[in-house]
């Protein structure tokens, strides 16, 4: 039963984690683009053009490996307490 407990929260943890790092991993991407839609338009008011900028941009980052790394929130944190418990279970 603690196993399954243990399991249970850090899935939960892993999964907040993952989470806060997603959405701030984004959420600078997005600060960049939008600061370098406002280096190479300095005199531009059109939102419709900058969020069509922002949109491209987020949906490469979407295709970029970097999404893709932030998985290893899961796996890395496994990897570690399975290899302690092996190694706790057979000394």
């Amino acid at each position: 039963m603690a196993f399954v407990r243990l399991v249970v929260f850090g899935f939960l943890a892993l999964s907040v984690i993952y989470l806060s790092v997603a959405v701030y991993s984004r959420s600078v991407r997005r600060e960049k683009l939008e600061k370098a839609w406002a280096e190479e338009n300095p005199a531009s008011t059109d939102t419709s053009a900058r969020d069509a900028f922002v949109a491209k941009g987020i949906a490469d980052y979407n295709a970029s490996y970097r999404p893709k790394l932030i998985a290893l929130v899961y796996v890395v944190p496994t990897v570690i307490v399975a290899g302690i418990v092996y190694i706790t279970n057979t000394n």
